[in-house]
């Protein structure tokens, strides 16, 4: 799961093809019939959610219409299919306040200009993400909302029919060794809605572009054993204590107290994974996902697993935080996963991490932002999440790579834009 990536907690991100639930855009579909390339590419293959799980996307998206007709004031309220309002919800999901759809999306258009991805990567996070869908999304309903994009008339089947698309485009092109269609503006902008976003509720109002923060994975050194140097432990639950939700009764500074430590009232209860300084600590914390050199010469890969379900607190420094999170050993960087072993498994330069409660997971992001005076267009799929985006609709997070330190992170991300007009594509 990725977190909050300057306040990241969980980083985390192969998949399949579509899904048919009904309620088809007819006006999508006349537009399809024009679409220049759309002919190159073969019948996609159907792997659609089963009769139950469609099921739930129904009464899933139907409840969420019956929450924005109660939550909307009356005077927010609209005729038409579509609702113009959206009510934005927090990680408890509870109302926090209403958005217009113009506020946040208008109609828009890629620059003529080359589209900048790694191909196998992007494939790889693609089909992750399309697998989570079909695997999970029975048992996490969160995928299931359509979220604000629902003020333009985009369903979860459209996500799911981008995603199958693209997917299908990328295998084509990859398999005759040539440079994917994707990565062509103008077959974006024939074969997509482009559907421009506009931050909203940002700290600098001022601002209609996205703040775009970047949270990498950062190696540091650790022990298998508690020393003067390693002395803060990180900590994973057993599968047998997770049902008894002692741990969400603990701050982080309850935990460093030593209450799971040998004399401490939770002893047993959960098993340290590795000793690190507090300084490696924090990292992994924040950025939810850490490279641990062992001082025996081993390596290992962690990601956060559960947290002590306390709320990040904006303006609080990070050692002053009440959050805590417990982590697992993994084998990849993970993304968005309602439990570890469902969490996406991502790649850096081609993640996003976001607000998947009320943007949405999946959705396939470009982002435009000059560069040496030439204009540059990154795309991504958001498929992480974090703390820091609930809610959260003026802010995305980008997975740069893995690093050595904070100098080479931040020469890395020199280059990387602060602000970046974004674009969401959904298939037509």
């Amino acid at each position: 799961m990725s977190i909050p990536f300057h306040q990241k907690l969980g980083l985390t991100v192969t998949f399949a093809t579509s899904l048919f639930i009904g309620l088809a855009n007819s006006n999508l579909s006349a537009q399809s019939k024009t679409k220049q390339w759309e002919n190159s590419v073969p019948p996609q293959q159907q792997n659609p959610l089963d009769s139950s799980q469609k099921k739930t996307l129904l009464v899933q998206q139907t409840s969420s219409q019956n929450l924005d007709k109660q939550n909307t004031r009356p005077s927010e309220q609209k005729s038409g299919a579509t609702s113009t309002y959206y009510q934005v919800i927090d990680e408890l999901k509870k109302y926090k306040f209403s958005v217009h759809g113009n506020q946040v999306f208008t109609s828009g258009k890629l620059p003529t200009t080359k589209v900048n991805f790694n191909q196998s990567d992007l494939l790889t996070v693609l089909v992750n993400t399309r697998k989570y869908y079909q695997n999970y999304a029975s048992e996490d309903q969160n995928v299931l909302r359509t979220g604000v994009l629902a003020t333009q008339g985009v369903t979860v089947e459209d996500i799911l029919k981008t995603l199958d698309f693209m997917i299908s485009v990328l295998q084509e092109d990859i398999a005759n060794n040539r440079a994917t269609r994707l990565q062509d503006s103008n077959f974006i902008n024939t074969n997509f809605r482009v559907i421009k976003w506009s931050a909203y509720h940002s700290p600098n109002s001022s601002k209609k572009q996205l703040r775009i923060t970047k949270y990498a994975v950062f190696t540091h050194s650790a022990s298998h054993k508690k020393t003067s140097k390693y002395n803060i432990p990180l900590y994973s639950l057993k599968d047998n204590s997770i049902s008894e939700k002692f741990y969400t009764k603990y701050t982080k500074q309850d935990v460093l107290s030593g209450i799971y430590e040998q004399g401490g009232k939770e002893y047993g209860k959960v098993e340290p994974l590795a000793y690190l300084t507090r300084e490696g600590f924090e990292e992994a914390l924040m950025e939810g996902t850490i490279l641990l050199n062992f001082t025996d010469g081993s390596k290992a890969l962690f990601n956060v697993d559960r947290s002590n379900e306390m709320p990040y607190l904006r303006g609080v420094a990070a050692t002053s935080q009440k959050r805590y999170w417990y982590f697992r050993q993994v084998d990849d960087i993970k993304g968005y996963g309602y439990k570890i072993d469902a969490k996406i498994s991502i790649k850096p330069g081609v993640t996003f991490a976001g607000d998947v409660l009320n943007i949405g997971l999946g959705r396939v992001i470009v982002l435009e932002y000059p560069k040496g005076g030439r204009k540059q267009l990154q795309l991504g799929v958001l498929a992480d999440t974090g703390g820091a985006f609930l809610p959260n609709l003026h802010q995305l997070d980008f997975l740069a790579g893995i690093f050595q330190g904070r100098q080479d992170f931040g020469q890395y991300t020199r280059q990387l834009p602060e602000y970046a007009t974004a674009y969401i594509l959904v298939k037509k």
